[in-house]
């Protein structure tokens, strides 16, 4: 599915580079190679389960912080 065609929109439009970084940074961290087209077809579901899991993981981390007053 192109990046285009997404059914689930951002509350926050302005996030969204934020969200390509936390994406990228993820990616790098696991391993795994962003599909330059947007397209995740050719990847396992380990694989792009582990990576929504760990971004999952990520915000969750980042959210605590901020409700704690810790900076990152």
């Amino acid at each position: 599915m192109a990046s285009g065609s997404r059914s689930n929109n951002l509350v926050v439009p302005q996030a969204n580079a934020a969200l390509q970084q936390l994406k990228l940074e993820a990616a790098q961290e696991l391993g795994v190679t962003i599909p330059a087209d947007g397209y995740y077809g050719n990847y396992t579901s380990r694989e792009t389960g582990s990576l929504g899991g760990y971004i999952t993981k990520r915000l969750v981390q980042i959210a605590e912080q901020q409700l704690s007053g810790q900076s990152k």
